[in-house]
Formats: structure tokens, sequence, C-alpha cells
């Protein structure tokens, strides 16, 4: 199937390409959507006759998808959900999730413009691609966390892997200075018996000397 692509298309190609493509892409994606039409002799002299008006129009909302990118690119958007300790989510965060997120914000992001391979199934920080016009993109961050102070926590650097590192370290810390306190007062009371030892010995032998004298 050949079409005429009215604007461009990611591995397809520029606006004014006639390409061919498969039949079920062309009529449930290109066609619907406005992306192509089909490449008969009238709508190519339909194209020629609308290409100024068509250029124009793709100029000023690629301008106005260069405004948002400028300030949406780089953000970081908190979604809160519930996880196991070991951060596996119960359930999974969508490209629904951080456009409402994104939405909340203040942004305006359609969940259809942001790009996700897979569902996020992991607490931490996931990087996405937002679509925001076929010449413009950006990239968003959503910081998946249970808490705001996990979240918090991850948007400065460290990893729930970070973190338990961490307590397992002061854990050890503290018993190793727990056992060190009690080796010190055991090595302490051992030192007061054997001061104790030498004055002791020395009353029971003037004791002694006591009852010679009056013998």
């Amino acid at each position: 199937m050949q079409v005429i692509l009215l604007e461009r298309v990611a591995k397809l190609g520029q606006m004014g390409d006639i390409v061919t493509v498969k039949q079920g892409f062309g009529r449930n994606f290109l066609l619907p959507q406005g992306k192509a039409l089909r490449a008969t002799d009238a709508n190519k002299a339909v194209f020629d006759a609308q290409k100024s008006q068509l250029v124009a129009a793709n100029l000023e909302t690629k301008k106005e998808a260069d405004a948002v990118a400028a300030k949406l690119d780089g953000q970081q958007f908190v979604v809160i959900r519930s996880a196991s300790d070991a951060g596996s989510l119960y359930g999974s965060v969508t490209t629904r999730d951080a456009a409402d997120a994104a939405t909340e914000a203040g942004f305006t992001v359609d969940k259809k413009q942001i790009e996700l391979d897979t569902p996020i199934k992991e607490i931490g920080l996931h990087d996405m691609t937002v679509i925001l016009h076929p010449e413009v993109s950006c990239t968003i961050q959503v910081n998946v966390a249970r808490s705001n102070e996990e979240a918090e926590i991850q948007a400065s650097g460290k990893s729930i892997q970070d973190l338990a590192a961490e307590a397992e370290a002061e854990a050890e810390f503290e018993i190793a200075e727990l056992f060190d306190d009690m080796g010190a007062a055991a090595a302490e009371d051992f030192g007061d018996d054997e001061d104790a030892a030498p004055a002791a010995k020395a009353e029971e032998e003037a004791s002694d000397e006591g009852e010679d004298a009056k013998a």
C-alpha cells in the first residue's frame, strides 16, 4: 500500500514522501490519524495544492512543541505505589500514570505521546521519551517509590539496595561496638580482681603476724 506522508513519520520518511507500508499499518494508523493519504493521483494533486499550508502549520506546531520540550525535558515526576521489600511493585506503572503525574505537575501530556516498551514493575528512576511533535521529543523521568520520603532518597541518587546495604553496615557496626564494650568491661573487671588479690594476701599475712605476736 502506497501513501503520501502528511508529516514526518519515524523510520518512514518526511512530509510529502510517497512510501510503501503494510495494509494494516496504513489503514489502522496512518490514515485514520491523518498522518498520510492514499497515494492516488487525486490525493497527490490535493497534497501539492495544500503543501505550503501544511508546511506552515507544521512549522507552527513544531515551534510550540519546541517551547514545551524546553520546559519538560529532564523533569522528574513522582508516582507512589505499593511494593515489596525487594522493590517489586504490586502492579505496574504505565504511560497513563506518567501522563497523569506530569499533568498534576502542570504539564499537558497525553499518554499516547509517551513511549514505553514495557510497563514498569520495579521502584526506582525510569526514563521515558515524550513525542511532542513528529520532529520534537524530550525525556522525562518517573520516580516510582513507596513513599514521598523514599522518592526524595531516590532523587538524591540512592537506591533501596544502597539503603539496605547502609542499614546492614550500620547494624554490623553497632554489634561490633557492643562486643567491644563488653570486652572492655570484662577486661576492667579482671583488672580489678588482680588488684584486689595482693591486697587480700597482704591483709591475710598481717593477720597471721598479729596472731604469732600474741602467741
